[in-house]
């Protein structure tokens, strides 16, 4: 086996399940911010949630499949190391940039909400 294609199956061993890990993560977690963002409205939250995490999956597989390809010469077990450990990094890099700003989003919505919770006239008994 050429070794640009052990590389290349080692980078995906690598960040496919970092991925997965992070958008289940993301999925259990950010469910918890949204119901109180909708008022306690789980069926809304959920919908939200999972339109949320498609589009983590989809940016995230997308920039691993562009990422993947590489025209550097691979002949020796370090040279595959190098690249698999940058591509790897790489990739953990965008995730990680990707959470925290799915994070900072969700804790945006939920602060907006509470703000407007606060504010909101008092409805009479």
């Amino acid at each position: 086996m050429d070794l640009t294609v052990l590389a290349y199956l080692l980078y995906l061993a690598l960040t496919i399940p970092l991925t997965v890990w992070v958008g289940r993560a993301l999925r259990r977690h950010g469910e918890v911010f949204l119901v109180d963002v909708f008022g306690g409205d789980t069926g809304l939250a959920h919908a939200v949630n999972q339109l949320l995490v498609i589009g983590f999956y989809l940016l995230n597989f997308g920039y691993l499949s562009f990422f993947m390809a590489t025209s550097a010469d691979i002949a020796t077990g370090r040279a595959l190391m190098e690249s698999v450990s940058t591509k790897a990094g790489g990739v953990a890099v965008v995730v990680g940039v990707v959470h925290f700003a799915n994070v900072w989003c969700l804790n945006a919505l939920r602060r907006r909400a509470t703000v407007r919770a606060e504010t909101a006239p008092a409805v009479p008994a």
